[in-house]
């Protein structure tokens, strides 16, 4: 790292140092250009004077937040996923603010609470839900409807007035909360009191603190028979019966209410988590998605037993059909001017990170997935190689004698021993 630039008397107590440790952060995360197309490679050609010009801002109350860059992603439903990207001087400016008040906050939040969070993941989130489902016969799946555009800033403004004292912290929060929106065809958005955009920062740190109101404190003390599991605004509340089920969802639709949020009624559901100990009929669902797995009943030999229904979870559908869509539009079956060294030099980072994610727990669910994989690139050798006149049978027999000469080739064939 550099040498820092000197620093003087401020009216706010940001060092030198903790825009060095932000930035240092930002870089590690990489990210888009913002409004200005200013990449993170540009910004560092200058790093020195574009740090001290941060900070000289940052100390002295006079940085202001340019408009934020909005793009869309698709979702797995189809719809489209709204980000914000600050510009890479927004995002140094949040990780200073987001370094300091995070800890402070960290001290009050629920343990139900897993998302964005230091020490914490979607798998612990995961396995919670897991251990709740063998004690709890029913399930609040909900939704929050665009909950991170429907924020409303003066209960969050007050919510971060109850554990920070200093006016600078709220100040730049404000700031980056009021801040505009520029969307792809070009038009600005000004803020009318709501939302933080999906993308900032410190907008994880915000929305866990509005949340930490509107639902964990609040199940805690008014309903704390019933056990919930929280990840960002993916929240799954556990309970005991069907009329308990019935009338927190209806108190959690006026608690949202009162907070100025709503639920996804489409998408919010009661489910019946049945296995062998609850064999009840009725009209419920018996699955819920969380985070990319499905948690359903499924019935399992057991020896000397015979079938028995477990409640089980597994790589999700909708994740499934996500990444083979991916693969689809990668279109490397049809390129045969590519090796196969090209296609596991793509595919391989993208396996590794899909294997270690839904493959924690159990790791023969993903073999239909891999599957569909290899019957991807059994085309691709089909496209390739005229010669063995599309015959699939040619083209696995080829596959499996480069794994047994390559078998570190792909990532998937380190774990899986199938073709």
């Amino acid at each position: 790292m550099i040498e820092m630039f000197e620093t003087e008397s401020k009216t706010v107590p940001i060092t030198k140092q903790m825009v060095k440790e932000a930035y240092r952060k930002v870089k590690a995360n990489q990210g888009s250009a913002g409004v200005d197309k200013e990449s993170l490679e540009e910004f560092q050609a200058d790093l020195l004077n574009n740090l001290y010009k941060l900070w000289n801002r940052l100390s002295s109350g006079s940085y202001f937040p340019k408009t934020v860059r909005e793009v869309s992603i698709p979702k797995a439903n189809g719809g489209k996923r709204k980000l914000g990207i600050p510009t890479v001087s927004d995002r140094i400016a949040q990780q200073v603010i987001k370094s300091y008040v995070e800890p402070i906050l960290e001290a009050v939040f629920e343990h139900n609470s897993y998302g964005y969070r230091p020490l914490k993941s979607a798998h612990q989130a995961i396995e919670a839900v897991a251990a709740n489902v063998k004690q709890y016969a029913w399930v609040v799946d909900m939704d929050i409807k665009s909950f991170f555009d429907e924020v409303d800033h003066e209960l969050l403004m007050k919510a971060l007035d109850c554990h920070v004292e200093e006016k600078w912290v709220k100040m730049y929060i404000k700031r980056w909360l009021e801040a505009s929106i520029q969307t792809q065809d070009g038009t600005l958005i000004t803020k009318e009191g709501k939302g933080t955009p999906q993308g900032g920062v410190i907008s994880p740190l915000l929305s866990n603190l509005y949340l930490h109101y509107v639902l964990d404190k609040w199940l805690v003390k008014h309903y704390p028979a019933v056990a919930f599991v929280r990840y960002a605004d993916d929240v799954i509340v556990h309970c005991s019966s069907e009329q308990e089920a019935k009338q927190l969802l209806e108190s959690i639709r006026e608690r949202l209410k009162e907070c100025k949020l709503r639920l996804n009624e489409e998408k919010t559901k009661l489910v019946y988590c049945k296995d062998y100990r609850r064999k009840k009929k009725n009209k419920y669902v018996k699955k819920f998605d969380f985070l990319g797995f499905t948690f359903k009943p499924q019935s399992i030999p057991v020896k000397n037993v015979g079938m028995i229904v477990f409640n089980n979870f597994a790589i999700s559908q909708k994740a499934q059909t996500r990444i083979v869509e991916g693969w689809k539009k990668l279109n490397f079956h049809r390129r045969s001017t590519l090796t196969i060294q090209d296609i596991a030099a793509a595919i391989n980072p993208q396996m590794r990170g899909i294997i270690r994610y839904y493959g924690k727990f159990k790791m023969w669910t993903l073999r239909n997935l891999i599957r569909r994989f290899h019957f991807r690139l059994v085309k691709w050798v089909l496209s390739k190689y005229k010669g063995f006149k599309g015959s699939r049978v040619k083209a696995y027999e080829w596959i499996s004698a480069i794994k047994a000469s390559y078998p570190t080739l792909f990532y998937h064939w380190t774990i899986f021993d199938f073709v």
